[in-house]
């Protein structure tokens, strides 16, 4: 009896590794951001050297958002090709029991290969949180950005609906004079203020964000909160498409990437 196989199961009996797919929650209070660097921690540097632990492999993840010094993420996806045969829930459970705990893997999908982190996702959502109190709070600080004065938050949220739409985005962007001839226009899906007790809350969904763009809008939309900026002047930032002109650019303890979208989802990408 001769035994065949088809191209598909022959193809996938050569292969050496699978694309895996990780979601990730973390406090970026100690790390100068996502992207790997020689002489800093980093959020990628961190679950390399843990990956390695966990497989003795040297692997390169992508990130779908590549978030600054201090910035917080609840949904950022990586990815990443191993041979290791590990199912995805000993990759959960392997890498969480390495990691510091301000970073934590949420779940682990294995999916195709022709999935891409990064280009693939059709949106990010934000959110950046301020702290509007007299007082600061020890129990939020590491995650707010706090602002004494009273805002008003009905003229920040009526003031933010113009960011919604394609436009150009180039006023709020804190530099792109290093990446010359990079496209500063973007498409703003949804955008929204919102307070909670002490906390004002600006959401916001886009295909993709410029550099400190959504911590610039913030700082904007906090003058037009302290009528120190009305709605037309707001707009007129936007439309004036002056590089660096918002802001001021709010610190980083703030903002938070709460979720990366795709076509469908990651379960569904195997």
């Amino acid at each position: 009896m001769v035994l065949t196989m088809t191209a598909p199961e022959i193809e996938q009996n050569l292969k050496t590794t699978t694309r895996l797919a990780l979601v990730l929650e973390y406090d970026g209070t100690n790390y100068f951001g996502f992207q790997w660097q020689a002489n800093a921690p980093t959020i990628q540097g961190e679950l390399e050297k843990t990956l390695e632990k966990l497989t003795g492999e040297k692997v390169r993840l992508v990130a779908s958002s590549r978030t600054d010094t201090g910035v917080h993420a609840r949904g950022q996806v990586v990815s990443f090709e191993t041979g290791a045969s590990l199912p995805e829930e000993a990759f959960i459970r392997g890498l969480n029991f390495y990691l510091n705990e301000d970073i934590a893997v949420k779940s682990a999908y294995r999916v195709k290969d022709s999935f891409r982190v990064r280009s693939m996702a059709i949106s990010r959502e934000y959110s950046y949180r301020i702290l509007n109190s007299q007082t600061r709070s020890p129990m939020v600080a590491r995650f707010a950005h706090r602002i004494a004065s009273e805002l008003d938050v009905e003229a920040m949220n009526k003031a933010c609906q113009a960011l919604v739409g394609i436009h150009d985005f180039a006023s709020f962007a804190s530099d792109i004079s290093d990446e010359p001839g990079k496209s500063t226009i973007r498409q703003i899906c949804y955008a929204k203020v919102e307070r909670d007790g002490e906390l004002i809350v600006f959401n916001i969904r886009a295909n993709a964000f410029l550099r400190h763009q959504i911590r610039s809008t913030a700082g904007a939309l906090v003058q037009v909160g302290l009528h120190k900026m009305n709605e037309a002047e707001f707009i007129g930032i936007l439309e004036s498409k002056k590089p660096g002109l918002a802001g001021p650019t709010l610190l980083a303890c703030g903002l938070c990437l709460m979720r990366v979208n795709y076509p469908c989802s990651l379960e569904e990408m195997r």
